[in-house]
């Protein structure tokens, strides 16, 4: 949402009361049938967040079939998120993330004719987090739960102009779970400092430093971690990729996720070649590996099993698994690059 639309937004709202988020709904057992139950938007579309409803951005974004994607955190009043050692965030109990996947009819023109699709919540509860997913109606007036997934037919018009058509997945609560499970948790990927570290959209104040002065995060150091933008064209190729494979694949390829067993682990700041898969032979890629040998081989894109699986949208051999039914074609081209320039 542009800021002009969320001004026109705020104004046609005149002088009601500011809607509340209501946090015992979300700390309920039994999850809400419909979105609007726990007031996280002022309005019935879902476009303007509620008071206490913070819109963040991250510096990497995960591909998801080229979706525009609308991220947003509410934390419950007086409570805030602490930073932890590792670069990971702690929120507290009752906090939601959320995110809207939308897609506009032209890409040319991302903030007209935009539709929503599917909204997740990720929900701190006592006993742990929770993710829910909810996918809005034809006329765009409210989100159903939807524990099974759901295919949604989409098309629109790319930034080249061509006309695109796709069945975007909606994943199921055992898919959300296995991206988001590290050891026996259930964690957010996302809000990580070092994701957060930049500001809004890549312009202004930035985030972190913003969440500190509004008492919504404690304990930043000096100089947290930062992650690289993937697609900032003046940083080097090889912090771009490796920040792409993180926010990517690292979820399910680190030492605590569901792909630890590869011994392949894809977080940017991996200190061991062959743990990053610079001429690791796979453990059991199956057919996925291509009849190739390594996962990267150093100066060879096409001898590579990584660039393989990610080029490709057949099941059995893509990567990643879920979240996904195209290729991401400029991720692809950056990955690419960054194996070709490996000595």
């Amino acid at each position: 949402m542009t800021r002009a639309a969320g001004l026109v937004a705020l104004l046609l709202l005149g002088a009601a009361p500011a809607p509340q988020v209501d946090g015992a709904r979300l700390l309920a057992d039994d999850p809400a049938p419909l979105l609007s139950a726990y007031g996280l938007f002022a309005d019935t579309g879902g476009r303007v967040p509620a008071a206490g409803v913070t819109r963040y951005t991250l510096n990497t974004p995960l591909f998801s079939d080229y979706a525009e994607k609308f991220r947003y955190v509410w934390m419950p009043p007086g409570t805030s998120a602490a930073y932890a050692d590792d670069g990971a965030l702690t929120f507290p109990v009752g906090t939601a993330i959320v995110k809207t996947f939308a897609y506009p009819a032209d890409f040319r023109a991302p903030n007209a004719k935009l539709r929503l699709i599917e909204t997740r919540l990720l929900v701190r509860r006592a006993t742990g987090w929770v993710p829910l997913s909810y996918v809005w109606n034809a006329a765009q007036t409210e989100a159903v739960l939807k524990r099974a997934g759901a295919r949604v037919p989409v098309a629109f018009v790319d930034t080249r102009g061509a006309a695109q058509q796709l069945d975007y997945a909606v994943p199921n609560t055992n898919q959300c779970k296995q991206c988001h499970q590290q050891g026996n948790d259930v964690t957010p990927i996302g809000p990580t400092a070092g994701n957060l570290n930049g500001g809004l959209d890549g312009h202004g104040a930035n985030q972190l430093m913003a969440w500190t002065a509004a008492g919504r995060l404690t304990g930043v150091p000096t100089t947290p971690p930062r992650l690289a933008r993937w697609d900032d064209a003046a940083a080097p190729v090889a912090a771009r990729a490796r920040a792409y494979l993180e926010v990517n694949c690292g979820h399910c390829h680190s030492r605590a996720g569901f792909a630890s067993n590869s011994g392949l682990y894809l977080q940017h700041d991996e200190p061991d070649p062959a743990h990053q898969g610079i001429g690791k032979r796979p453990v059991a890629a199956g057919r996925g590996s291509g009849e190739l040998d390594f996962a990267i081989a150093s100066g060879n894109p096409d001898a590579s099993i990584l660039l393989h699986r990610m080029a490709s949208n057949e099941p059995g051999v893509m990567m990643p698994q879920f979240g996904r039914t195209v290729a991401h074609k400029e991720g692809v081209a950056l990955i690419r690059a960054y194996i070709a320039e490996l000595k």
